[in-house]
């Protein structure tokens, strides 16, 4: 009897990279951005879409600042599961994020619509995480 195994962690590719970013808008108006997650292994995997806590995002944007690159807007995590795993959209001030939680199949991918409503005059800037599980 012959047996095999292949072991490998979660392969995947998040584009566009990071930041996702509206440009100037015109309050009451929305703009959509899309980004795409794709599965480049051999296993299905599950992912997650989390905000930033707070005290991630002030440190986060000192040390940016300190070496003088623009922050972030898509982080990858190892948090725990929250309450936002069982939403199908994510709320975060001006943004709304969809889906924010789901199960890749193997060289298959997802899109993630993330929407702005320009509510209010002034600069809106939000931290995510796409916690991908078994990477």
């Amino acid at each position: 009897v012959r047996v095999s195994a292949e072991a490998e962690y979660s392969k995947y590719r998040i584009v566009p990279a990071s930041p996702t970013d509206f440009g100037a808008m015109i309050m009451g108006t929305r703009k959509t951005r899309s980004v795409v997650v794709k599965n480049i292994g051999m296993a299905n995997f599950k992912f997650c879409i989390r905000q930033a806590p707070k005290l991630a995002c002030a440190l986060e944007s000192k040390s940016s600042k300190q070496e003088e690159s623009a922050p972030s807007a898509t982080k990858h995590s190892t948090g725990s599961k929250s309450s936002s795993s069982m939403q199908s959209h994510l709320n975060l001030g001006v943004f709304t994020v969809s889906p924010c939680c789901g199960s890749i199949r193997p060289c298959g991918l997802q899109v993630i619509k993330v929407e702005c409503l320009a509510g209010q005059e002034g600069t809106c800037e939000e931290q995510l995480y796409i916690d991908i599980m078994g990477r």
